[in-house]
């Protein structure tokens, strides 16, 4: 290999530039919220659809729509939705290629890009803990990963927090919940979490990240959990919510 190289006076860096340009044109990459072709620098999303996206905005400061929907449920100390869902546009595509399509770098792609804008988040400063609401292992298997994973992980790098995916575990493997109401959510999920016995940290401030929030069931099912630990703040952050109303 390094003869090859050095007969076409080529650098392994250089090659590999080389190597990628073509696998782009033999293989285009196009992009995941409207199967556009996708320039040179542009990641997952168009440019256009990246503008597209609609960002909530919110933060880990003031009072929002996420907020309320645990109003007199549960004691989430905060919350907040890096995206609103809807039922067409790029974030239901993005989410679609990210559960269904074996897509998990959207995953981190979303933690990465939420994770640049709340670094700077002063309310996000006493977290210790980044946790993602779990898979049943049957479904991970099946699945191959925890879509919501790589978010954690980027949010967590992005504001100095510990990711742990030990701490919660998914015993009952409940079915989609896409066409559910609230109280048929709620009673799917009220027993389908428990701690990690082998798990015993004294966590302070938890921040349990999930995919997209609709009436909040799984998130409240996992805090209540998560709030059999001592002295424990519990915050929320979801990739989106599907707005109400």
């Amino acid at each position: 290999m390094t003869d090859y190289l050095r007969v076409f006076d080529l650098k392994p860096k250089r090659l590999a530039k080389i190597i990628n340009v073509i696998n782009n044109v033999l293989l285009p990459r196009v992009c995941f919220g409207c199967n556009a072709q996708l320039s040179s620098g542009e990641h997952i999303l168009c440019a256009v659809c990246r503008h597209e996206v609609p960002l909530t905005d919110h933060n880990y400061s003031d009072e929002n729509a996420v907020d309320r929907i645990f109003y007199g449920r549960i004691p989430i100390k905060k919350a907040a939705s890096f995206v609103y869902f809807s039922k067409n546009g790029a974030v239901k595509n993005l989410l679609h290629w990210l559960k269904y399509k074996n897509q998990e770098q959207i995953s981190g792609f979303f933690g990465a890009w939420c994770g640049a804008v709340l670094q700077k988040d002063k309310g996000l400063m006493s977290i210790d803990v980044v946790i993602p609401v779990p898979l049943h292992n049957k479904k991970k298997k099946k699945r191959g990963y925890n879509q919501v994973a790589l978010f954690g992980q980027k949010i967590a790098e992005a504001i100095g927090a510990e990711y742990r995916d030990d701490v919660l575990l998914r015993v009952i493997n409940t079915k989609t919940q896409t066409k559910k109401d609230r109280q048929l959510r709620w009673k799917n999920t009220k027993d389908a979490f428990a701690l990690n016995p082998k798990v015993n940290d004294p966590f302070k401030h938890v921040l349990l990240v999930d995919d997209v929030i609709t009436t909040g069931a799984t998130i409240e099912s996992c805090a209540k959990v998560l709030f059999q630990m001592e002295n424990i703040e519990v915050s929320v952050l979801s990739i989106a919510v599907v707005q109400q109303g």
